[in-house]
């Protein structure tokens, strides 16, 4: 697989996204639901702490991509809805920290919603990934 940052604008870079991810001799491609911070009952975990919910919403989406046989360098994209966008810049770092550790930059976009599947939760993060 050969995958090419697309960034005619840097700014991205600096916040742990590319504008685009050109990829290409990929043979396998997974579509990840929404992983947000729930437990493997699906209940929801750490109602108000934003970033105890980022760190398991991330462990959720590793728990699927290790299912099938990647990892966090594999993600392309990543969708993050949250909440409450001001809260989550506050906890970016947590994010990117762990993407940064991978060498992921996948393209990104975030965007603030009104609420997400079940009351409490902050933040859902659903992507793409490539292998």
């Amino acid at each position: 697989m050969e995958r090419s940052a697309v960034n005619p604008v840097t700014w991205s870079v600096e916040l742990g996204f590319n504008q685009g991810e050109l990829v290409s001799g990929h043979s396998r491609t997974l579509y990840l639901s929404g992983q947000t911070a729930t437990n493997k009952d699906g209940g929801p975990e750490h109602p108000g702490d934003m970033a105890a919910q980022l760190e398991l919403s991330l462990d959720n989406v590793e728990a699927v991509l290790a299912e099938a046989g990647m990892s966090l360098s594999d993600l392309v994209r990543l969708n993050v809805y949250t909440t409450d966008v001001d809260l989550l810049l506050q906890h970016y770092g947590v994010l990117a920290g762990r993407l940064g550790a991978a060498g992921a930059a996948p393209a990104s976009t975030m965007l603030g919603v009104t609420r997400l599947a079940f009351p409490g939760l902050m933040v859902e993060l659903e992507g793409t990934a490539v292998a």
